[in-house]
């Protein structure tokens, strides 16, 4: 227990010098919230609409998903354990987070991130998912997430997902290079349920699936499902099935709170930093560090 708390301390002094190894502004418009409260005084759903921006509702740093994918942390739990293919236990092995059951000291990080790599889908979900943006037409829904200013374009006039093949996708008669953010489609299974299916992402040696070091692969294909409950509150689910990686498919997110931000409320930069790292290297990054903590179910 003291040694967690001890971690809780580190992890909560480092975000006040740098929230993350990145170099972050906030407008100030992130408050703690309840969904709860948010589901109990809002305006009925309007149809077919998820415009809005989008902040997490139990608070800014439940988006952060610092222990891994909120729906199953990194900590050691067996009902948390993902069901790993041989090659994909491999390749976590061989990733050297800064987080989770298996963190490497500051120093020895291979997290992309570390070098201002895009994140990558789906870890734009699963990585410091704060104030969001989404805009949409009768074609396309787009979505700007505030880390990186990065966005995504999810098609909805009616195109087939592409199909996975070596190298790529297949769109149409044209194979096309995967993508960071892969390629997306989606279409309403009710009024108020947007379902948007993802293939088509970087491979292992590019990006990973969260802080922790979990692999994802460009076999991927992910699921997500945008539920509007109420006028004010959205809900993520996202699914990951990627059979190069693991046995079956399993939810990262289940039914991720999120509440309708103020219109006009402002979203400020958060960027990968060359400089801000290096400063961060500098004081947090010493080699000769001795863990704060050790692993779950170690004394």
């Amino acid at each position: 227990m003291l040694k967690h708390c001890r971690l809780l301390v580190i992890l909560s002094l480092a975000a006040m010098i740098f929230p993350s190894p990145e170099f972050s502004q906030s407008s100030g418009t992130e408050q703690a919230g309840s969904a709860k409260n948010v589901k109990s005084t809002a305006a009925p759903t309007p149809r077919h609409d998820l415009s809005g921006t989008w902040e997490p509702a139990n608070g800014p740093m439940d988006g952060i998903q610092p222990f891994g994918a909120k729906a199953m942390p990194n900590d050691g739990k067996p009902e948390h354990q993902l069901p790993y293919t041989d090659y994909g236990l491999k390749t976590y092995k061989s990733n050297k987070p800064l987080e989770g059951r298996d963190a490497a000291l500051p120093a020895f990080s291979t997290d992309p991130r570390d070098k201002c790599e895009p994140l990558g889908f789906p870890r734009a979900d699963l990585y410091y998912l704060r104030l969001t943006q989404i805009f949409q037409s009768e074609f396309k829904v787009a979505i700007l997430y505030q880390y990186a200013s990065t966005w995504r374009t999810i098609w909805m006039d009616g195109r087939p997902l592409p199909k996975l093949v070596d190298g790529g996708v297949q769109v149409g008669e044209e194979i096309r290079e995967p993508r960071f953010y892969g390629y997306s489609v989606g279409k309403w299974a009710d009024d108020s349920t947007l379902v948007v299916d993802t293939v088509g992402m970087m491979s292992e040696d590019r990006v990973w699936l969260d802080l922790t070091g979990r692999p994802i692969s460009d076999s991927a294909h992910v699921q997500e499902r945008f539920h509007r409950v109420n006028h004010d509150l959205l809900e993520l689910t996202v699914t990951i099935d990627d059979p190069k990686m693991y046995t079956k498919p399993w939810t990262a997110m289940d039914k991720f709170p999120m509440r309708l931000a103020d219109p006009h409320a402002d979203v400020m930069e958060v960027y990968c930093s060359p400089i801000e790292m290096e400063k961060y290297n500098k004081l947090f990054a010493d080699p000769s560090s001795a863990p704060t903590t050790a692993p779950v179910g170690e004394k």
